[in-house]
């Protein structure tokens, strides 16, 4: 889709489901090691997959193919693929947030596991597992390696986040971005340019657009009108084309990443000039995309390139 395809009237879509896009730009894929519990008594240990993402669960010996089952799976799961060391799970769809199905591996020389397969995690950073490295013998060389290797990516994840972190805090365009979230757009040198309102059967929405020296911005504001569950922020995005390839920095800050019935929720995004600019210095329009926990997109804005023309 090229940018201008993108519609001129500023909101895009209301309630749409994306789950493909969703998952391109926010769902972090992880390799773990996963040691068994020592007692059978003890809970089964969880596996997170996500709708058409293949998890694969790596064994120490070969899976016996007629003792290893999914419970459940016909019309939710492709046919389990089991050989050699290896298990492949992919559900057809997103599991219901709760859900926990038994998946059973026996291996060749009888030992035995079981494991529930659950939706990817809900935390705001969420993820998935890409492959899960089980093993039984907590001592053994390979259960080592494979701990040490977790560790070394858990510390490097955590290196990079404090490097983004300390970026961001100096970043004027998070400190708009924060300004704007809170409600403070006085203070800060944009110009609201367009104002939409947007109702569905669970959310009421207003969309503010704004234009700035050099930067565009847009202000998201969600009010969850339904009275059994609480909406969560999964994620947002800044692209010329609704994919990851054509993907942007931004600028993001929100007042809460969950929003109770009942409750109003405001998220700000903040876009430099440099992000509009292709090569050559051309400037391109640009769509943001905000995503709700479930994977759903929530909403889309058109944020052209007349917002940082000089």
């Amino acid at each position: 889709m090229s940018s201008s395809l993108l519609p001129k009237f500023g909101l895009l879509f209301g309630l749409i489901a994306f789950p493909a896009l969703a998952r391109e730009f926010e769902e972090k894929l992880q390799i773990r090691t996963l040691q068994v519990p020592a007692h059978p008594g003890q809970e089964a240990p969880s596996i997170y997959v996500s709708g058409q993402v293949a998890s694969v669960l790596r064994f120490e010996q070969d899976v016996d193919v007629a003792k290893t089952r999914l419970l459940a799976w016909e019309g939710r799961f492709e046919p389990l693929l089991v050989g050699s060391k290896k298990v492949v799970v992919e559900p057809l769809r997103e599991l219901d947030e709760g859900e926990a199905l038994p998946l059973h591996v026996t291996l060749t020389d009888g030992t035995e596991f079981t494991f529930l397969v659950r939706p990817k995690r809900s935390e705001s950073w969420g993820w998935i597992d890409y492959q899960v490295n089980v093993f039984k013998d907590q001592g053994s060389y390979n259960a080592v390696l494979s701990g040490l290797y977790d560790a070394l990516n858990r510390e490097r994840e955590l290196r990079e986040e404090n490097e983004r972190f300390k970026k961001e805090e100096n970043s004027v365009d998070h400190a708009y971005a924060t300004l704007l979230a809170n409600g403070e757009v006085g203070k800060t040198p944009f110009r609201r340019k367009r104002f939409f309102r947007l109702r569905n059967e669970d959310m009421d929405m207003v969309v503010e657009v704004f234009k700035g020296p050099g930067k565009a911005a847009a202000v998201v504001t969600l009010r969850n009108t339904v009275l059994q569950e609480s909406w969560r922020f999964e994620g947002a995005s800044v692209t010329r084309d609704l994919s990851l390839r054509t993907a942007r920095p931004f600028a993001l800050r929100m007042d809460r990443t969950v929003i109770v019935p009942g409750q109003s929720g405001r998220i700000a995004v903040v876009v430099d000039r440099s992000s509009f600019e292709l090569e050559g210095g051309q400037l391109a329009d640009l769509a943001l995309q905000i995503f709700r926990g479930d994977g759903l997109l929530q909403v889309a804005v058109a944020m052209e390139q007349t917002l940082v023309r000089q």
